[in-house]
């Protein structure tokens, strides 16, 4: 069964589930009706079947290269991006005034799930892009804007983000990139820098990358870093690529997945930039790129899993295995279970994502302190259980095809290759945990209160009708409450950490509990019921052994010493 676009989910989920209409109703989106954002789905949905899914196996088989410093990208690569690029799917959400669509981040946050479900490695190339965009249209100047953002919206132009070196991964402040003004305007940026996704490739007239480095008198640590932009090709009178900028790609890097993505080491000899933002405030412009990437990371992780969970249905529905009332083994219970765990799980990240992008939508309408704070406690969430779920899905896909998903040919390997990856950039899920527990906890635990307090709110009247779904999301939510007090009254902050991850992925679980609820009501006997009451019966369950992780402190954590951890 090839790629279908769940465009009528998404469908649901807007309506029903994330609550567009208040973003629809907003000055911001007022555009944003029912009719154009049903016309955008479906036209991008027939775009990543009919364009982008069948690139998803050639570009495992045959990689992205680099030949003579150049990147060589897969076959059929070059069409797939112009095909994105003349959509328009790469400026959704940029600035009309530099050739953007405007449109609320729900829509393009839809829209880049799809293209991650059928094609992951090339999605990534214009989510780098609209990470870009999004820094520059917050942090740079007006000349840097309106000579970058109309080409890399258009897709003529493509970017990327530099920020990690060998020896500074997670850790930013300890890059060693150095940047020196030359006295016009432009600085002279000189560095290494590794994981660098779509650093180079051969369709795209120009890469521009966006590079962290500090300035002669920037201070040791994060507060002394800069922000750069840093063109392949340089800029002409015209506003052309011109001449090529003193950078290069030293080597692609050998990955488990993401084949068709060139991954490249890039060398910067004293290139030619400009500053982004203010002089050693490049990690508020960071953030910014980082923010919106990992609300990208999580529908990378969806789209895979929705991607995953088509691929073994498929087969399931084929495979022909004893003695069942279709014939083949997708009435085995077992795999009926496997079956209902990743749809249920795929419909669960997606509302939590799409309900994280809805915050953001709000956030930027109204300039409301709630909605920001809101959509600052999703987004670690919706990124490490996007990628959670679609890593789960995926090495469940290979167990539906048994021994035939342990052979490449039949393509389940791949998801599981291609999404392994998103748990750990654009910050690992365990950061986002402790940011999570943490930074996102700095008030007292207001802003998951306020969540708990909605989801109870509907729970209890929810009762009226579904009392036997009800009950059990309102008691989840009331051990989940009763876990974050505990956790908000730790003073050391270590017997948080400890506990970080389970936590989120139980208040995921929780969250997802809620959402299956609300789709229930809005379809009373219908499939999104019969879902919701396998999700909350056989996953929201889960909740309570991972809370008594969560709440377990530290010491056992550091129960062994090194050298028994050796022994």
């Amino acid at each position: 069964m090839p790629y279908r676009a769940p465009v009528t989910d998404y469908q649901f989920l807007l309506r029903h589930v994330a609550g567009f209409d208040q973003i629809a109703e907003t000055e911001t989106f007022s555009e944003a009706s029912d009719d154009v954002v049903d016309a955008i789905l479906t036209e991008a949905g027939k775009m990543c079947e009919e364009v982008m899914s069948p690139l998803q196996r050639p570009g495992d088989l045959e990689p992205a290269r680099l030949e003579n410093g150049v990147v060589r990208t897969s076959p059929g690569y070059s069409d797939g991006w112009k095909a994105i690029s003349e959509g328009g799917w790469i400026g959704m959400s940029g600035d009309p005034e530099y050739g953007g669509m405007g449109l609320p981040m729900t829509v393009t946050t839809a829209v880049n799930e799809m293209m991650s479900a059928a094609c992951l490695s090339l999605q990534l190339a214009p989510l780098m892009s609209q990470g870009q965009i999004e820094a520059m249209e917050h942090h740079a100047s007006d000349a840097i804007k309106e000579l970058f953002l109309p080409k890399l919206m258009s897709g003529e132009w493509s970017g990327t983000m530099n920020l990690t070196e060998p020896q500074a991964g997670s850790d930013v402040g300890a890059l060693s990139s150095k940047a020196v003004d030359n006295g016009d305007g432009s600085y002279a940026v000189t560095g290494q820098k590794i994981y660098i996704s779509w650093g180079d490739n051969d369709f795209a007239s120009n890469v521009c990358h966006l590079v962290l480095a500090r300035l002669p008198d920037g201070v040791p640590g994060t507060k002394g870093i800069s922000l750069f932009i840093v063109p392949k090709h340089l800029p002409d009178d015209n506003g052309e690529a011109g001449v090529a900028n003193s950078l290069k790609v030293v080597s692609l890097e050998h990955k488990m997945g993401l084949h068709g993505s060139p991954t490249c080491v890039m060398q910067f000899d004293g290139a030619k930039g400009w500053l982004v933002g203010k002089e050693h405030g490049g990690m508020a412009a960071m953030f910014t790129m980082m923010n919106n990437a990992r609300l990208g990371v999580g529908g990378q992780g969806v789209g895979v899993a929705e991607g995953a969970y088509q691929h073994a249905l498929a087969y399931a529905l084929e495979r022909k295995q004893g003695k069942t009332p279709s014939g083949t083994i997708v009435d085995h219970a077992d795999v009926r279970r496997m079956l209902m765990s990743m749809k249920a799980d795929v419909f669960a990240s997606r509302a939590i994502l799409l309900n994280c992008a809805a915050a953001i939508d709000m956030q930027t309408a109204t300039d409301d302190a709630e909605w920001a704070a809101r959509a600052a406690f999703l987004t670690p969430i919706a990124k490490a259980f996007g990628t959670e779920t679609g890593m789960r899905v995926a090495e469940t896909g290979v167990q539906v095809h048994g021994g035939m998903g342990f052979i490449e040919e039949t393509g389940a390997a791949q998801f599981y290759r291609d999404v392994r990856v998103t748990a750990i950039y654009e910050g690992t899920n365990g950061i986002q945990a402790m940011d999570l527990v943490a930074r996102k906890m700095m008030d007292g635990g207001e802003a998951a209160a306020k969540l708990l307090d909605e989801i109870e709110d509907h729970a209890e009247r929810a009762r009226a009708t579904v009392p036997e779904l009800a009950g059990p999301v309102w008691e989840a939510t009331e051990t989940l409450r009763e876990a974050t007090e505990w956790l908000v009254a730790q003073g050391d902050l270590n017997d948080r950490f400890a506990g970080a991850v389970p936590y989120l992925q139980a208040f995921a679980r929780v969250l997802g509990g809620h959402y299956h609820l609300v789709a229930a009501l809005a379809d009373p006997g219908g499939p999104r019921e019969k879902l919701a009451r396998f999700y909350i019966n056989a996953l929201l369950p889960e909740h309570t052994g991972l809370l008594a992780q969560a709440q377990n402190g530290s010491a056992d954590v550091y129960g062994l010493t090194i050298d028994e951890l050796v022994a």
